[in-house]
């Protein structure tokens, strides 16, 4: 725990001299000064939890001293230890916040004990309370930084697919311009491939859709070409289909993609 250090001002000696013995058994590091300016001294040089002050000093009041400690020290808890007759001056004072609370002379012992526990308690909340709030701002500045980052990522991300799309519909443009039929058929036997001319040169057997298994969309020569052993190459395919020949052209992909199958190239007989 930390250690708990209370100020105690007071311009008499044997104030200060008895307040300090009955408050030192608590175990609170007690500093204590004989004016209000000694006070504010002794204030820039330690962290105080609570402040004891009498009101009748001179020079200045205990009210004037625990205003200036209320603008430089905000967190401390102050209490006015003087007379009943001083109570008016110090109301004033207790409304504005400058004091916490205003005990009598003479004290009862235990009385004063238990208010000036009190006053510590009060004194680490806030500074708990100040310390969760600074935890929660970093935390929400950590977060706000993630957001950013994720935003950012995501955007980045989303610029990729729509570069990768593109590039897509672009090779599919081009496949689809190109005077060849091309099937591409993984090894699973789907249809992932089927440009416009092959959609053409192979209409009569029906619409090619990606997706469909090649047994079903297939004419049986591509079929036998498409079984035929790795390295067999691509004589003997071909295919007739209306009145044109086509030479079958086969290649296997997966040497730089992740995909594994086969590439038919049809070719018409006249664009050998």
């Amino acid at each position: 725990m930390t250690e708990r250090t209370l100020l105690l001002v007071d311009d008499e000696e044997n104030i200060l001299a008895a307040l300090t013995r009955l408050l030192r058994r608590d175990g609170y590091r007690i500093l204590s000064a004989t004016g209000g300016a000694a006070g504010l001294a002794l204030l820039a040089q330690h962290e105080v939890g609570v402040i004891i002050s009498d009101q009748r000093m001179p020079e200045m009041s205990g009210v004037e001293f625990l205003s200036q400690v209320k603008e430089r020290h905000p967190d401390t808890v102050r209490i006015v230890l003087s007379g009943y007759t001083d109570l008016n001056s110090v109301t004033d004072a207790i409304n504005r916040g400058a004091v916490y609370k205003f005990l009598t002379k003479p004290w009862d012992d235990e009385l004063l004990r238990k208010n000036v526990g009190e006053a510590f308690h009060r004194f680490e909340l806030k500074k708990e309370n100040a310390r969760l709030t600074e935890e929660l701002r970093q935390a929400n500045e950590r977060l706000s930084a993630v957001n950013q980052g994720l935003q950012h990522q995501v955007a980045e991300e989303s610029g990729k697919a729509q570069r990768r799309l593109t590039v897509l519909q672009m090779e599919q443009e081009i496949l689809d311009n190109l005077p060849l039929g091309v099937i591409g058929v993984d090894d699973q036997g789907m249809l992932v491939v089927a440009n416009q001319a092959a959609q053409q040169l192979l209409g009569q057997h029906g619409p090619l859709l990606i997706g469909d298994l090649a047994q079903d969309v297939l004419p049986a020569p591509l079929l036998d070409c498409l079984a035929r052993p790795p390295g067999d190459g691509a004589a003997g395919c071909t295919l007739q289909t209306g009145s044109t020949a086509l030479q079958v052209l086969r290649s296997r992909i997966g040497r730089s993609s992740q995909g594994h199958g086969t590439v038919l190239m049809l070719v018409p007989q006249e664009h050998r």
